[in-house]
This record gives C-alpha cells, sequence and structure tokens, in this order.
C-alpha cells in the first residue's frame, strides 16, 4: 500500500514538471511569435513612414524646381539680359517650411502638429563658367578654348600635361566612329573618367562647366579668374577692373562691356541659357540635395537632368537620375 502511494506520488510529481515545462515552452513560443509579430508591424511601420517621406520630399523638391523655372520664364519675360541683380540670383535662404504653408489662405493643415523641415536653395547661371565641350568643335580641337583652358590652368597652378589629356579623351569620347573611346561624361564630377586627376578636379570645378551645346561665357555672372582665362589679352587687374565695373550698372551690351574694359572677344555674351537650380530640405532625421540643370530658351524651360542626394545622419544615399530629359513649357 505504502509502496503503491509513493509510485502513485512520483508519477504525479513526473506529470507535474512536464506539464510545467509543456506550460513554459508555450509561454516561450508565444513571447516569441508576439515579439516577432511586433517588430514587422514595426518595421512595416517605419517603412511606410519612411517611404511617405521620401514620396513627400520629392514632391516638395519637384515643387521648388518648378519655381525656380517660373522665376527664369517670367525673367524671360522682362528681357533677354541676365545678370546678378536679377531676381532669379538671390537665393533663397533656409526657412521653416511652415511659414510658407501659413501663407496660403487656402490650406486648411494644421502645421503646428507637423515635424520641422527647413527648405532652401538657389539658381547658378552655368554660362557664368567655362564649358569644357568647348574644347572641341567638329572633333577637332578649339585652339582658342585649349588656349583660354590654358590660361585656367595656369592660373590655378595645374599640370598642362592633363589638359591634353582631357582635351584629347573629349574628343574621342564625341567621335561616335572611335573605335576606342572613353565614356562620354554627363556631369564635372565624370571627368576624371577623361584622366582627370581629383586633385584637378577640385580645383577646377568652382569654374568650369559640361552643357550639352556650344556656349559663350556670359561676362555679367562669370567670376574674374573666369572671365581672365577667357579673354587672351586680359590680366587678372583686367578682370577684376571688368567685375567691379557691372558692380555698379550691369552690362546690356557687349559694347557696354567693351567700354569697361578692352575690346572684348566675340565669344562673350550679355544672357544665359542654362542654369542650375539646387534645393535642399532639412529635417530632423534626414537632409535631401536636389540638382538640376534646366535649359531656357524664350519661354520653354525644359529640365536637362537632375540628381538628388540623401543623407541619412552621417551615411549618404545619393539616388540620381541621369537620363531624365524633360521639355517642360511653362506658358
Amino acid at each position: 500500500m505504502t509502496r503503491n502511494m509513493a509510485h502513485n506520488l512520483a508519477r504525479s510529481r513526473s506529470q507535474y514538471g512536464a506539464a510545467l515545462l509543456v506550460a513554459m515552452l508555450t509561454v516561450t513560443l508565444v513571447a516569441t511569435f508576439s515579439a516577432a509579430a511586433l517588430w514587422q508591424q514595426w518595421r512595416n511601420v517605419e517603412v511606410e513612414s519612411a517611404e511617405r517621406s521620401r514620396q513627400q520630399t520629392a514632391w516638395l523638391l519637384t515643387g521648388a524646381l518648378d519655381w525656380a523655372r517660373l522665376i527664369l520664364r517670367e525673367d524671360a519675360r522682362s528681357g533677354t539680359i541676365d545678370h546678378l541683380a536679377e531676381p532669379w540670383a538671390v537665393p533663397l535662404q533656409e526657412a521653416r517650411l511652415s511659414s510658407f504653408l501659413a501663407v496660403d489662405t487656402s490650406n486648411n493643415s494644421d502645421s503646428a502638429d507637423a515635424p520641422p523641415a527647413f527648405l532652401s536653395g538657389h539658381i547658378t547661371d552655368m554660362q557664368s563658367r567655362m564649358n569644357v565641350f568647348n574644347l572641341v568643335v567638329g572633333n577637332q580641337l578649339s585652339k582658342p578654348d585649349m588656349l583660354a583652358f590654358g590660361k585656367l590652368f595656369e592660373l590655378l597652378g595645374l599640370p598642362a600635361s592633363e589638359l591634353s589629356g582631357l582635351a584629347n579623351n573629349l574628343r574621342l569620347a564625341l567621335d561616335a566612329k572611335a573605335a576606342v573611346a572613353p565614356v562620354y561624361p554627363q556631369r564635372v564630377e565624370q571627368l576624371p573618367w577623361l584622366g582627370l586627376s581629383l586633385q584637378s578636379l577640385a580645383r577646377l570645378q568652382p569654374y568650369i562647366t559640361l552643357l550639352p551645346d556650344r556656349t559663350p561665357l556670359n561676362v555679367n555672372t562669370a567670376s574674374a579668374p573666369v572671365i581672365y582665362a577667357s579673354i587672351p589679352t586680359f590680366e587678372m587687374s583686367d578682370a577684376q577692373r571688368l567685375v567691379s565695373a557691372r558692380a555698379r550698372i550691369q552690362f546690356r551690351t557687349l559694347a557696354e562691356a567693351d567700354k569697361a574694359a578692352a575690346a572684348l572677344p566675340d565669344h562673350l555674351s550679355v544672357s544665359s541659357r542654362f542654369f542650375e537650380v539646387q534645393g535642399r530640405l532639412r529635417n530632423d532625421q534626414s537632409l535631401v540635395q536636389e540638382r538640376s540643370l534646366v535649359q531656357r530658351d524664350g519661354m520653354d524651360v525644359k529640365t536637362i537632368w537632375r540628381e538628388r542626394e540623401v543623407m541619412h545622419g552621417q551615411v549618404r544615399d545619393p539616388v540620381r537620375d541621369l537620363s531624365t530629359s524633360t521639355s517642360v513649357s511653362l506658358q
């Protein structure tokens, strides 16, 4: 009898322990599945939030680009002369996005509860810089432009051999019949493809550009080093004197510029067709910068390319659309 009771007690304890173990395993599995489900839900929410933020940022920067095109279109309506005292040349300093929404009386959204976002931007006349594509004319090197770039290289202390290599590789890249040719560059940052060193590119970048057409230099917007390099007879003092003269009164014709300096060559201009639009949107999570090249022909303003760079903290995630060529007529 006692032996049976002891056996039953041991059996009961064994069953109790097994039941407890099963219960603990069940709780562990439920907790694991619950945690996984919560993490997946959190991840979906974060992905959806990031995608919504990305789309909103894209629309805002697209709106900024439309605003810039509208300014350039209105500028064309007022005349064909482009200078640094015009509205397009005034940068938009960083401003809280809610301040723009407050001006819109038709906007019923409550911007007070929205996360802070700051918008800034500016427009740059790209014909204030020396066009690298001017180095090649009809599959031949342009001697006047080689001399102009030679002066710029000498001013910046860059080796002339790099200019020679750059020009010859560019000629090959533009030659459709060349059996072996470098990759055709679309951005100044891609000029190392043609043999230009990164150190030289860093020095040249404020003074050069890549534009799809052969373009004259706008003396109303070009810097003194660029004017000095572009005019064979000029010294740096002549270029600085010309820049000082236009600060007092902008040149409406090349004849007016001639009065402020010696006779100017006819490859200069007082108007421009190509502009770069830069927009910048910053919030507490990321910084998005967009750069666009636009071409203005009369009242027609079209986007040649757009490039966007996203920064999350200190990590950069460049998102680039290298093939964009959108014609937008703002009639």
